[in-house]
């Protein structure tokens, strides 16, 4: 009985919180066509100082995870093609890694950590201190007011921290193959033969959707927020965690697309 009352709990807990997460999914949505509609209720300075936060003030450290990650993808893969005198073609596997999968997604994961985490518990301090309840009732819809400006900024700032951290790993990779005696010039000619503009364009748009998905769910999170003790941690936590178990679904599934379409 007491596994039964459990394994109940439990299935009625996931339906309200799926329940929650389509409300205010069909909430954004619906604030999101109004602003379309009417631009100026769309509060830019707001979307700006959010951008501000994820980009700019994320860009050292995505630079750095994607510095360090060239260098060690270039070490591990030099090690292997060494032995066969092709080390060169390193370039070729760090542009095609960086630029369709490990950039965006990496990238991601930073900003799962770092903004979504951030727009979780802003808004869920808001809400404890029932800040949400003070807007609601001036006539200002808290999702129009606080979610759509982090999504956009979101949106806008992880393409903007791809391009740096994939420069970045470029960057470091050269560095690599220069120490085995591969010419820098050779390096940047075998990317730029391997690069093409879909390959840039698919992984900017991947690390768009990615950003849509951080901001959605950090804000998501941070307006079902519990007012308890620990209530912003546990909605900051659920940020990071469901931001990037999103992050690796919308992955897997844009590479099975990848593989039917043969893109």
């Amino acid at each position: 009985m007491k596994l039964a009352a459990s394994v109940g709990r439990t299935v009625d807990r996931f339906r309200a919180d799926f329940a929650a997460d389509l409300a205010f999914l069909g909430e954004t949505a619906t604030a999101a066509l109004g602003v379309l509609f009417r631009p100026d209720r769309f509060r830019f300075g707001d979307a700006a100082l959010a951008f501000q936060r994820a980009a700019f003030d994320g860009l050292p450290i995505a630079t750095g995870i994607g510095f360090l990650l060239g260098v060690i993808l270039a070490f591990q893969s030099a090690a292997a093609l060494q032995m066969f005198g092709v080390e060169v073609y390193v370039a070729d596997l760090l542009a095609i890694g960086l630029f369709r999968e490990l950039g965006p997604i990496i990238t991601a994961i930073v900003l799962a950590g770092r903004s979504g985490s951030a727009f979780a518990a802003e808004i869920g301090t808001m809400k404890v201190d029932e800040e949400l309840d003070a807007l609601t009732t001036m006539g200002l819809p808290p999702v129009r007011f606080l979610v759509l400006p982090r999504i956009a900024a979101a949106l806008l700032a992880m393409p903007v921290l791809t391009i740096f951290a994939e420069l970045a790993g470029l960057v470091g990779g050269a560095l690599v193959l220069q120490l085995m005696d591969v010419p820098t010039v050779v390096f940047w000619d075998h990317v730029k033969g391997t690069t093409t503009f879909f390959m840039i364009a698919f992984g900017l748009a991947k690390a768009a959707l990615f950003g849509l998905l951080v901001g959605l769910i950090g804000c998501g999170a941070g307006m079902r927020t519990q007012s308890t003790a620990d209530g912003v941690g546990v909605a900051a936590t659920r940020a990071v965690v469901g931001g990037i178990i999103a992050i690796a679904v919308s992955d897997g599934l844009l590479a099975v697309v990848c593989y039917v379409w043969n893109l």
